[in-house]
């Protein structure tokens, strides 16, 4: 199908507007970037426009994790749809024929066991050989046909297993793409949402304990606007991948927003949770970071964690905010540390919330 020219002369100047936004942006020409900016020179798309509009105004630019951000709100999730109801089509038309192909079979069988009733019948009349022999052919055929259709059945049967199993395992494929954050490789705040809410009610069901860790990456701006937003991202993948090697079982790890973690870890107390914590910020400052274009070392990046464990009475959104106080302490008393609920620092913090 070739485009008509007035679809030519409609959508160019969109895609001049889209490049040179990305231009005066100086921001990749990727796909991704491209996708976006197209949107907005459209304006079709108003929430999109408002959203990019906001953030020019606040710093004149875009970040990567704004991007990102964009990118995810506006389009992943409607992609990501797109192929969930694809897949659910092709499973439900895999299973139409599956259920065609068994209503034959047993079109089929009823037939045949019409055919062994009358022959059964024929042969309690039969008088003489010759006539018992044509109705044993008779049957023989019938079993030959009957074998030759189950075989068939068979295949038939055996490749739309297949076939389904591959269409459940893009399904399930899919799923984890929409739970999982694509620069890190982490759950993605969706996935942390719904994974927190259902193992708080979980552990108050089953009266277990559970604790928060979240993590800020020290001055992360600052180095990002230094070294540039791709030296940016090897620096959260770094953090991703100390968090993922101190995680472990029923521990759900995510990048819970731009530069900041959190760890839930089911049936763990505030003691062992900020050990968690500390081998995690150790694992951090431990690993020297390189620019990759020029093997120029950047040094070592650290970490903020703030840790409290699950109350009776608490909510999701409460036990967020004391976790939130206590990475705010650690931020705010020199960095590079983990403050639990229990440091003293942290109850005027929470005080002043709660007034």
């Amino acid at each position: 199908m070739t485009d008509s020219p007035d679809d030519f002369d409609r959508t160019v100047p969109f895609a001049k507007v889209a490049l040179d936004q990305i231009k005066s942006l100086r921001l990749s020409a990727a796909p991704r970037n491209y996708e976006i900016w197209y949107h907005y020179a459209t304006g079709y798309n108003a929430p999109l426009n408002a959203a990019i509009n906001d953030k020019l105004a606040k710093r004149g630019t875009l970040s990567t994790d704004e991007i990102d951000q964009l990118h995810g709100q506006f389009f992943a999730p409607t992609r990501l749809g797109e192929q969930i109801e694809t897949i659910g089509g092709k499973v439900a038309g895999k299973i139409e024929q599956v259920i065609a192909v068994l209503d034959t079979a047993l079109g089929s069988a009823s037939r045949a066991t019409e055919s062994l009733a009358d022959a059964s019948d024929q042969l309690g009349h039969a008088e003489d050989d010759a006539t018992i022999q044509g109705i044993l052919g008779d049957l023989i055929s019938t079993v030959k046909a009957m074998e030759s259709s189950n075989k068939e059945l068979e295949l038939r049967l055996g490749a739309s297993k297949d076939e389904i199993a591959k269409l459940q395992q893009s399904l399930e494929e899919v799923r984890s793409e929409s739970l999982t954050d694509p620069l890190t490789t982490l759950a993605n705040r969706k996935c942390f949402d719904d994974g927190i809410a259902r193992m708080v009610a979980q552990a108050k069901a089953r009266n277990q304990a559970l604790s928060l860790i979240l993590t800020d990456v020290d001055h992360f701006k600052r180095f990002n606007d230094t070294y540039g937003h791709l030296t940016g991202d090897q620096v959260l993948r770094l953090v991703a991948l100390s968090v993922k090697q101190n995680v472990k079982g029923q521990d759900l790890a995510a990048r819970y927003g731009g530069e900041e973690f959190a760890v839930i870890l089911p049936e763990t107390a505030l003691r062992a949770a900020t050990t968690v914590a500390d081998y995690i910020r150790r694992a951090v400052m431990g690993k020297e970071l390189m620019k990759r274009s020029t093997r120029e070392m950047l040094g070592r990046v650290t970490i903020s964690c703030g840790v409290a464990t699950l109350h009776p009475g608490d909510t999701v959104q409460s036990l967020i905010e004391r976790t939130d106080s206590c990475l705010y302490v650690a931020k705010r008393t020199g960095r590079n540390q983990v403050i639990c609920e229990t440091d003293p620092d942290v109850s005027p913090v929470i005080e002043m919330q709660i007034a």
